[in-house]
Formats: C-alpha cells, structure tokens, sequence
C-alpha cells in the first residue's frame, strides 16, 4: 500500500503520517490493501478548476475522486486521487457543528468509497448503501483521529 499527501495550502498543516494511518486502514478495511492513493487538500480555486474541468460544473465543491481503474484488480495497483477542498470542509464543519478533522475524515471516507465503486449518484439505493458503509467506515475511527491543524 502506497498513500501520498499532497498539500500546499498556507491555512492548515498536515498531519502526514496520521493521514496517511487513517487512509490505510480504509483501504484495508476496503479489502484493497495493495492499492496506491494519493490524497491532495485543495483551495476552492483548485477545486472549481477540477470540478469545471472534469465534471463540466463551473463550481466548487468538497470532494472529488478520480478512480483510475473500475473493478478490482490484482495488475492495476493505482487505485486513483481524492480531493479535499479544505475551505469547503471548514464551512461544512461549521455548518454541521463538528470538527475540521472530522469533516475531513468523512470526506476522506466519501472518496475512497468513490474509487472503490460506491455511487450515490446512480440510485437511491445506490445513495443508501453507500450512506451506510460510510457511517461504518466512520464508526471505527474512536477516537477521532486529528488530522489537520489550522494555521
């Protein structure tokens, strides 16, 4: 398993190794413990740049995650990226009554059940069934671990 750390955001310091703790055991608990991820905190500036460019939406937005393979595979160990937008998940965070770390853990979780082919946009019951493996995925990090760190 292979976990990268992109961040170049003045506002919050990374707690690398936690994050990158935290990301491996959800690929673990995800039965692709073999994967490569990497995993970039942005700005909304970058974020509405990928979300325009990739997803022809001309607006920032929390989380994207971009799979790099579509079914399980023991030849292709690149799973893909998730994108946090930091700036979204401090509002969201605020918004909800919780915790930075804790919005950015549930985003994490939200990603990482996209490249592993979780899709809430295809159905409702896709939507329900990837509600509940997030609420699942979130339950076994007690405490919450803390990963990010406001500037």
């Amino acid at each position: 398993m292979c976990v990268s750390i992109q961040c170049r955001l003045k506002s919050v310091s990374v707690r690398e190794a936690t994050l990158r703790r935290v990301t491996g055991k959800l690929l673990r608990l995800l039965d692709e413990a073999e994967a490569e991820v990497c995993v970039a905190l942005v700005s909304d500036t970058r974020m509405r740049r990928l979300n325009r460019t990739y997803r022809n939406q001309d607006r920032t937005t929390d989380v994207l995650a971009f799979a790099y393979r579509e079914v399980k595979s023991d030849v292709a160990p690149l799973l893909g990226d998730v994108v946090i937008s930091i700036p979204a998940a401090r509002r969201q965070a605020k918004a909800c009554s919780h915790s930075l770390d804790e919005e950015v853990l549930r985003l994490l979780i939200h990603g990482v059940l996209h490249l592993v082919g979780y899709d809430h946009e295809r159905s409702r019951q896709q939507a329900r069934r990837m509600q509940r493996k997030e609420a699942e995925l979130f339950e076994t990090f007690t405490p919450l671990p803390a990963l990010v760190v406001e500037a």
